[in-house]
């Protein structure tokens, strides 16, 4: 008996990872949908906000609802923007030691290679990516692209972190709890240039080709008073023996809510021409007109 060891007892079981159960499951599917969710929501309103803007709206004061703001999010799903968010991901992944073994082999090994020099020269990227945010905010220098200084910060970060992981010396949760927060800090403030930044880029070029949106003919009973230097905003008296005596023609759609629409004339110019607000009532007749194209 003293050459062999002790069996352990039949009723004794291992210690070992126990399956998740189907609740703690939902709840982190919950959790990431609301996340993601609320994301969205933030991107769409950042979105609406610089679209809108251009034209002298608010979001708000249209009544933009939840989901539609969380629709207006996804004008941000190009394709640059999917991509850059996989090889984030894939990154991020690489940097732990536990998302490791949930991926290939090949496309770990592969990965790292492709960090493992970023990695060594993160600080150089979280410098570059100061320069510019310097360049930005003091010269307005690279105005179209200001959203490159906080990525380059927080893939800077995030580089850090990855070779942090992969070092003998182990690391406390609060070190990695600051550069994980601060990198998600900068990411969001990447995310808010660039929704922002699409949203007045659309809405130049939609207040450039406005001759292409929807057309609006609008017949009153009395007069409304709708002028514009423009020489396409035309007006015509119908006479006396018509109900709706006077029309408006030569206007375009911006958008229309809860019987309000919102028109600009052909030829608007941001800086100098109004947004008219056209209420559909008894007296007031709204006619929607194809565009010219």
């Amino acid at each position: 008996m003293s050459g062999t060891e002790p069996r352990p007892a039949p009723w004794v079981e291992r210690a070992g990872p126990q399956p998740a159960s189907p609740t703690a499951l939902l709840n982190l599917v919950i959790a990431q949908a609301s996340f993601i969710a609320a994301l969205m929501f933030y991107v769409g309103v950042i979105y609406t906000s610089a679209y809108y803007g251009h034209f002298h709206l608010s979001p708000f004061s249209l009544g933009l609802g939840f989901a539609e703001f969380v629709l207006q999010s996804l004008h941000l799903m190009t394709f640059p923007v999917l991509v850059g968010a996989v090889v984030l991901l894939v990154v991020v992944a690489v940097s732990g030691r536990r998302p490791r073994q949930a991926l290939p082999a090949g496309l770990v090994r592969v990965a790292s290679l492709g960090t493992a020099l970023p990695a060594r020269s993160h600080l150089v990227v979280v410098a570059a990516g100061l320069f510019l945010l310097v360049l930005w905010w003091q010269w307005q220098l690279l105005l179209p692209y200001r959203w490159a200084g906080p990525l380059l910060v927080a893939v800077g970060l995030l580089l850090g972190e990855a070779r942090q992981t992969d070092a003998d010396r182990p690391r406390g949760l609060r070190d990695t709890a600051v550069s994980v927060l601060a990198a998600a800090a900068f990411l969001l403030w990447t995310v808010t240039l660039a929704a922002a930044q699409l949203g007045e880029r659309n809405a130049r070029n939609d207040a450039r080709e406005v001759v292409e949106r929807t057309g609006l003919v609008v017949y009153s009973v009395q007069r409304l008073g709708i002028r514009s230097r423009s020489p396409e905003l035309r007006f015509d008296d119908l006479g006396q023996g018509t109900h709706f005596r006077y029309r408006y023609t030569g206007l375009r759609l911006v958008v229309a809510r809860e019987g309000r629409y919102y028109a600009v004339p052909i030829g608007w110019r941001a800086k100098t021409d109004h947004v008219y607000v056209i209420r559909e009532a008894d007296d007031v007749r709204v006619e929607l007109t194809p565009g010219v194209r």
